[in-house]
């Protein structure tokens, strides 16, 4: 083996390390923070689509959802917590799980989640401030 193919595995091999410290961090990051549940999503209620896994979060004004895999520093979707409207919820083959179709707009959505992460969404979106009209 050359030295020129061993400079290249080499750094090839730091890359594949590099890449794979930075995706565990942000997995542990993202699994440690306050408010944060496994959740899977499908953009819409078309059960041929599959689910995507990621990792959903209560937010002050917002619920966050970040793919698992990615390297993404922010979420790939954000939905404004007045704005959510839980549609239906019915139990899945997995015990202890649950699919929830949320529509937000014209967006249907669906998210699969633990019985937990469901009564912390329900809880979250009936805990929201009351809107506050201004009069001047």
């Amino acid at each position: 083996m050359g030295l020129l193919t061993g400079l290249i595995l080499g750094g090839l091999v730091l890359v594949a390390v590099a890449i794979a410290a930075a995706w565990t961090s942000r997995a542990r990051t993202l699994s440690g923070r306050v408010g944060s549940f496994e959740c899977g999503r499908r953009r819409t209620a078309d059960p041929s689509s599959g689910f995507s896994a990621g990792v959903g979060q209560y937010g002050a004004a917002q619920l966050y959802w970040w793919r698992s895999l990615s390297l993404a520093p922010r979420p790939s979707r954000r939905w404004a917590r007045d704005e959510i409207v839980i549609v239906s919820r019915e139990p899945l083959d997995t015990p202890g799980r649950v699919l929830v179709t949320c529509r937000v707009d014209d967006e249907i959505f669906e998210l699969a989640m633990s019985r937990e992460a469901y009564a912390g969404l329900t809880a979250w979106t009936e805990a929201a401030p009351a809107a506050v009209c201004r009069v001047i």
